[in-house]
């Protein structure tokens, strides 16, 4: 089958003839990607119609780092910090995604105009998430999640890293459709650099047929994350470039990505990746 044919559609998105590119907001001071440049709301208003103009078909705005490591902030904090923003984004038209795994949060942001949630958890971190998702029908990104940023690092252990990452999405989407969510609004990700070295990451992304035979939309969000600054590297004694010289490599993994059929891809920096993706479209349309 054709990966442009066979990407999957999603309810309650709008659809397109390519790999979607979904440009990322940060409204927080302690992201690892951008270090707080959007934690201002006006600030971030213009990042995310910015990355509009540069080729973003959607926005994803969060305001809780999910970095390795991070704490989280309260729930008061995080609806301070992204519904403002939303509600901008949303009144200049704006396609928008709410990265959170608050229910209140995910709840507060549809009413004021996302589109869908993006709960890095899964729904495993607020027991209201998927009630909340199932009574709304808001589309809903699943990914794969061991638990919390303190110490997702020492959760990173797999005998078969492909098969359990399969294995453990596929017993989540069935419990998430189980609560009511229609499966025809539920997206997958294989979480990279969540409870993942270097090497898994790596594996995941040579095997995304695995992960579609699931059957669901595929997102894949590399988003200058830790793995391809190792790879970067290359000596492992070499120190990785900082998170914002990663996006040829994260560009990189855009092109390979829609060339694998993935559903979209998550990233910062959206110009190069938006070329990535309508590149790949046009080579596998030349087949």
């Amino acid at each position: 089958m054709s990966t442009l044919r066979g990407r999957g559609r999603v309810e309650g998105l709008p659809e397109w003839d390519r790999c979607a590119v979904m440009g990322v907001v940060n409204v927080t001071p302690d992201s690892f990607s951008d270090g707080g440049r959007w934690f201002d709301t006006e600030a971030a208003v213009k990042h995310g119609l910015e990355l509009v103009a540069q080729g973003a078909d959607l926005v994803d705005v969060g305001g809780e780092s999910t970095r390795p490591g991070a704490s989280r902030v309260d729930e008061a904090e995080e609806l301070r910090r992204v519904v403002p923003v939303v509600r901008a984004l949303a009144a200049e038209g704006v396609t928008l995604s709410v990265d959170t795994m608050r229910a209140r949060v995910a709840e507060a942001a549809l009413d004021a105009g996302a589109h869908l949630v993006n709960d890095v958890s899964g729904g495993l971190a607020d027991a209201a998430m998927v009630p909340m998702v199932a009574a709304t029908g808001a589309p809903f990104v699943v990914m794969h999640w061991r638990g919390f940023s303190e110490d997702m690092n020492a959760r990173a252990v797999y005998a078969d890293v492909v098969g359990e990452v399969v294995s453990e999405l596929e017993q989540r989407m069935a419990a998430v459709v189980g609560a009511g969510v229609a499966p025809e609004r539920v997206l997958l990700d294989p979480g990279l650099g969540f409870a993942k070295a270097t090497e898994h990451d790596l594996v995941l992304l040579a095997h995304l047929d695995r992960l579609r035979a699931l059957g669901r939309p595929l997102l894949v969000a590399a988003s200058r994350k830790r793995f391809l600054g190792r790879v970067l590297a290359g000596d492992t004694s070499a120190a990785p470039p900082p998170a914002r010289e990663r996006d040829a490599a994260t560009a990189a993994v855009s092109a390979l990505s829609a060339a694998g059929g993935a559903w979209g891809v998550r990233v910062p920096e959206v110009r190069a990746s938006a070329a990535a993706v309508r590149v790949a479209r046009a080579v596998e349309a030349a087949r």
